[in-house]
């Protein structure tokens, strides 16, 4: 999914480089398990998805490997061409209406290469697929959201710039935080219900919550490791 954003330009450090500082891009055992499809997909024992889901156009080869919803990652060699190639995620099922929801929130803990283009993001959705909310933890190259800019609000925990665009499929609601992060806790519902008030939506039922790796180039073959992943709902 996660159709909406635009292009980045991805390069990461070399294997020597990786390990002079201490950190492997992949398990140095056999992961549970791996994929290149593209659309490989695989559900873990407390209910995560894990998807490899190459869809744009012009890719290039990826693949996707987990040890648990927690610790997963990809390797992704798509060209120097513009368009988002994939966003490889992991995804929980919410399926509650926002009205219900006294809690929704989550973690994360990744490592993503220093060049390129790509973001790390939250792909939020609601049942119906008619709204799509991202919140763009970090992000690197020449990227930009869709939409035209709203200004900035601190929610969550964090402060983002908020952009609101449609993608001809459905509306988009980007929050950019205003400096990169690599690990952090989001508290999600105060973002959706923010954006009640303001009247973009009305009595949504929240679906999918998805985070991962959208990426539009990464030649050469770069890696995407996400160290620790959760998201908790009441």
């Amino acid at each position: 999914m996660a159709r909406s954003t635009l292009t980045r330009l991805v390069l990461a450090p070399t294997a020597a480089v990786a390990a002079l500082i201490g950190f492997a891009a992949a398990p140095a055992h056999a992961a549970i398990w791996t994929s290149s499809e593209q659309w490989g997909n695989y559900t873990t024992s407390d209910n995560y998805i894990l998807y490899n889901n190459i869809w744009g156009s012009g890719a290039g080869t990826q693949t996707i490997w987990a040890d648990s919803s927690s610790n997963w990652g990809v390797t992704a060699n798509h060209p120097d061409t513009g368009g988002i190639k994939s966003y490889p995620n992991a995804k929980k099922v919410i399926d509650k209406p926002l009205a219900s929801l006294s809690s929704l929130t989550s973690g994360y803990d990744v490592t993503v290469p220093s060049s390129g283009a790509y973001n790390t993001s939250y792909d939020i959705w609601d049942t119906d697929y008619d709204y799509e909310v991202m919140l763009w933890v970090n992000y690197n190259g020449a990227v930009g959201p869709l939409g035209t800019s709203q200004g900035n609000v601190t929610l969550g925990g964090h402060t983002w710039t908020v952009y609101k665009g449609d993608n001809g499929a459905n509306e988009v609601f980007s929050f950019l935080r205003t400096s990169d992060s690599t690990a952090g806790t989001v508290d999600i519902l105060p973002i959706l219900k923010w954006i009640d008030t303001k009247g973009w939506w009305s009595d949504e039922t929240i679906g999918d919550v998805q985070f991962g790796y959208e990426i539009t180039s990464s030649s050469g073959g770069l890696d995407f490791v996400t160290n620790g992943f959760d998201v908790s709902s009441s």
